[in-house]
């Protein structure tokens, strides 16, 4: 297995089990699942920034990397703030925030995936 493939299917499982420990969050299934979503969230940008510095040396150019990295930011950041952010019955707004941007971000390394494998076939 190549490391791209590797860091795609990190990404990939971690997603869903972000996704799924995200569900059970959101329906009160107990809050001492968070450590865990937090962790797995971290894995998932983890792959992600590895895809970058992948995609940066297979000559993908710049531009992807880059959203790949600032978008990984940004998944952290907001994870990690969410609480904070509008409290109250607006914070539903967040939560669906915070579940779009982590499907953008499995997105993003499904999109820099593909294209470093096209990069490294053309060449």
């Amino acid at each position: 297995m190549t490391a791209r493939l590797a860091a795609q299917w990190t990404i990939r499982i971690a997603g869903l089990i972000a996704l799924l420990l995200g569900i059970l969050l959101w329906i009160g299934g107990g809050g001492g699942i968070y450590p865990l979503h937090l962790l797995v969230g971290v894995i998932l940008v983890g792959g992600l920034w590895t895809l970058a510095v992948l995609g940066l040396r297979a000559g993908t150019g710049p531009a992807l990397p880059a959203v790949a990295v600032g978008w990984g930011i940004l998944t952290v950041l907001l994870g990690l703030n969410q609480e904070t952010i509008l409290p109250g019955d607006q914070h539903v707004v967040v939560e669906v925030g915070h579940l779009l941007v982590g499907l953008v971000a499995i997105g993003i390394g499904e999109a820099l995936g593909a294209r470093i494998a096209r990069a490294r076939a053309t060449a």
